[in-house]
């Protein structure tokens, strides 16, 4: 039986629901900004040359992450557009249900992603893979897709960084070691970006 992942969750005081929002929001607070902002700004930057040559954005996850994935798709393509800028291409590789299962069951689960990037990604485009752990093997497994293919990655990480944080071209990394905090930072990361973006760079 695999590790329930939840038996790696940094824990909460449990007095009381407050007591446990409390230290929720305490541990959440430092994560946020425990990132390395030059890795941050190295990551829009690469956006931004991404948006300007009009490739494609490419983004994963698994769970909760791939929950984020989609999430991301829609605040910076259209939480980024303008008149007068062209969109944000990205693509989802958790959107379309019909892909993702015919990939895993007639390839593996642990080529879910890479495979769909070997049949529609191109050099010059962008990979941006969102795992807690940083150690899902489909997750890698893109990541090192991605490398052979000229295509340069993001990885949005917790806890230790895992192995995705060590490949990836980008870590953004944050320290937090309870995977709600973690995908919370990812989320309010991702929304961060857009915003930034759309306030400095729309005319």
């Amino acid at each position: 039986m695999l590790e329930d992942p939840r038996s790696r969750n940094q824990l909460f005081p449990l007095l009381s629901i407050e007591t446990h929002t409390r230290g929720y929001a305490e541990a959440l607070s430092k994560a946020i900004v425990s990132v390395d902002w030059m890795e941050l700004d190295r990551a829009i930057s690469a956006i931004l040359d991404l948006r300007a040559l009009k490739r494609s954005l490419w983004v994963a996850g698994n769970g909760g992450s791939a929950a984020i994935a989609d999430h991301l798709l829609c605040d910076w393509m259209k939480g980024t557009y303008t008149p007068s800028e062209p969109s944000i291409l990205v693509r989802s590789l958790v959107a379309c249900t019909a892909m993702l299962t015919a990939v895993a069951n007639d390839f593996s689960y642990e080529d879910s992603f890479s495979r769909q990037l070997e049949m529609q990604g191109q050099a010059g485009d962008l990979l941006l893979t969102i795992s807690s752990s940083g150690n899902s093997a489909n997750i890698l497994s893109a990541i090192r897709q991605a490398k052979t293919m000229g295509i340069a990655t993001i990885a949005l990480t917790g806890f230790n960084g895992g192995e995705a944080s060590k490949l990836a071209d980008i870590s953004i990394h944050v320290a937090a070691s309870n995977y709600g905090v973690v995908e919370d930072c990812h989320q309010a990361l991702m929304h961060n970006i857009a915003q930034y973006i759309h306030g400095n760079y729309a005319h």
